[in-house]
């Protein structure tokens, strides 16, 4: 149940006390009352009041006086002042302390009835935007990045230090590393987090869509814009803008994006209105930047307004020390998930996942955990649990032609993923169709 509002009123005139207090406990609120400061003052020791009632001429300490002392203690207290004496410098002078409002005597009940329920459901509002402020933080602080080796605490260290400015940030590091997660904590530790975080993946999207994606576009912009529509750039103002492989994007849709960046102001598709925006840009790519700006597929001036501060994601093979906890981490996640009672890895299987390549990073391993907690029996994973590829401590690669190589690596990749052509196709580093051809190419044969 929710707790009764609780009325504290403060004033030397004791009709006046007495005709608020009848009014507002048949109300149904607590009420009590002082006759001075001094009285209020062991009111207000003795308990919190939700609203208090504050009569500005009183003989020793006045209103003004007293709601300073108060506002010492309580900053969030909510008063309200009484006064037979308004003037304009005395209700602004009441306002700038900090008071909610003010009434002049006499007092017209029903407007003070709806003053006093307007100032309740600010406090409601105020407290539950502070619990959620703090449900934020707490989430923030509790990132799911994992890892405790040499290269892993540098990257924390690197979240906190960009985290507080509003510094545009690169992540750079293979597919499959964690490129994401690692914005999305810059962003949960920013001054930023109470606003959202907007991910755009501009390797999935055409130019024409990108631009739309990005901007928007007013209704009739082209075909099937049958209404007006906001783009990213707009869904992401006050927070951050992720773009994820930001070295796909077409030479036009760079142009106009880097004229966004500089000016935080751009126009819909099909559009001439202005549309001012405030948001932080944090991209991601596992591209050679330098190389596309050397052979001029990418803007050099917007690969420096990007490539302020940049943070390298080391592929998990260059971190072995993180993949127990890892695996670890994902056998819990999986284990609540399916309601598997399997919570551990065995030593033989650990050593296994430790000593694989593991070119696909933590997206692989992930998939490699899930796939071994479906097959797998309680308390542990097993060796054999894991995908066939992994079992073979010295892989011997086919001998023959380049082709060939390929051929097996491909089925391995298919076979680890259950035959998921697209995250396949995003841990081999190509599109769906090109996957499509080496399978018709190479003859192979999903499984029965």
């Amino acid at each position: 149940m929710k707790p009764t509002p609780s009325i504290l009123i403060v004033d030397d005139e004791q009709v006046v006390r007495d005709s608020l207090t009848k009014w507002f406990r048949e109300d149904g609120y607590f009420v009590d009352s002082a006759e001075n400061a001094a009285a209020a003052l062991r009111q207000l020791q003795a308990r919190k009041w939700d609203i208090i009632l504050l009569d500005i001429k009183m003989p020793g300490m006045d209103g003004m006086e007293l709601q300073t002392r108060i506002k010492e203690t309580d900053a969030n207290a909510t008063i309200i002042f009484i006064t037979a004496h308004a003037t304009v410098d005395t209700a602004v002078k009441a306002l700038k302390a900090g008071a909610f409002d003010y009434v002049t005597k006499p007092v017209d009940p029903d407007y003070l009835s709806h003053l006093v329920n307007n100032a309740l459901q600010q406090r409601l509002l105020a407290s539950e935007n502070l619990k959620l402020k703090e449900q934020i933080s707490e989430f923030s602080k509790a990132d799911d990045i994992i890892g405790e080796s040499p290269q892993t605490q540098k990257i924390f260290e690197l979240i906190q230090t960009v985290a507080k400015t509003d510094t545009t940030v690169m992540i750079r590091g293979e597919s499959g590393t964690g490129k994401e997660l690692i914005a999305r904590a810059i962003h949960s530790n920013s001054e930023r987090r109470y606003f959202p975080i907007v991910a755009v993946n501009c390797g999935a999207l055409p130019e024409g869509i990108l631009e739309s994606e990005l901007f928007g576009h007013e209704r009739g912009a082209f075909t099937g814009a049958q209404y007006k529509r906001k783009g990213k750039l707009e869904l992401a103002d006050g927070g951050t803008l992720f773009l994820d492989e930001v070295g796909n994007i077409a030479p036009k849709t760079q142009m106009d994006l880097l004229r966004a960046i500089e000016t935080k102001q751009f126009s819909r598709v099909g559009g001439n209105d202005l549309i001012k925006v405030d948001f932080r840009i944090i991209c991601a790519t596992n591209k050679d930047l330098e190389k596309a700006v050397e052979e001029k597929t990418f803007r050099e001036d917007l690969y420096y307004r990007l490539n302020v501060f940049s943070i390298f994601i080391p592929p998990l093979r260059e971190r072995k020390g993180d993949i127990p906890l890892l695996a670890n981490h994902f056998v819990q996640k999986y284990s609540r998930a399916m309601g598997k009672l399997i919570t551990t890895i065995s030593s033989e299987a650990m050593d296994v996942l430790v000593r694989y390549n593991w070119p696909g990073n933590v997206r692989e391993l992930e998939n490699a955990i899930e796939r071994a907690m479906v097959v797998g029996h309680p308390p542990a994973i097993k060796p054999e649990d894991l995908p066939f590829q992994l079992t073979e401590r010295n892989q011997v690669l086919p001998s023959g032609s380049i082709a060939a190589v390929e051929k097996v690596h491909i089925a391995a990749i298919l076979e680890q993923n259950h035959w998921n052509i697209s995250h396949s196709a995003e841990i081999l580093q190509i599109d769906r169709v090109t996957l499509y051809n080496k399978i018709e190419k190479y003859g192979l044969k999903k499984p029965q």
